[in-house]
């Protein structure tokens, strides 16, 4: 039984199995195409599946994913994502606040060196 699931697995060569194709097939990718590459077919990929799918569809996955991921992770997982994201949230309201601090002050010099 399973030589017979190999043997169904292995492409027409009967070098590799279908797996190892793709992940060689995946690595050459990855060495000729650069980040933007895979932006690209991201961004085409997500407007043709919202073409051809509604509301509900991201719904469904999204459910599925949040049981998936309940599935596999304990309370002590959830209080540290929470954490590191609070953590993320203060940081970018201090650089925020920080940011509009600066930009008064260059402001009010500016204006003083006007008067």
């Amino acid at each position: 039984m399973a030589n017979d699931q190999n043997n169904r697995n292995r492409n027409n060569n009967e070098n590799m199995t279908v797996e190892e194709a793709g992940r060689k097939g995946g690595e050459a990718t990855s060495k000729n195409h650069g980040h933007d590459f895979y932006e690209e077919i991201g961004r085409k990929g997500g407007e043709a599946t919202s073409k051809n799918h509604g509301q509900e569809f991201y719904q469904e996955i999204g459910r599925k994913g949040g049981e998936a991921t309940a599935d596999n992770h304990d309370d002590d997982f959830y209080e540290e994502i929470g954490r590191k994201g609070g953590e993320a949230r203060s940081n970018q309201r201090s650089n925020n606040s920080n940011g509009n601090n600066n930009q008064r002050n260059k402001n009010n010099s500016s204006s003083k060196n006007n008067n």
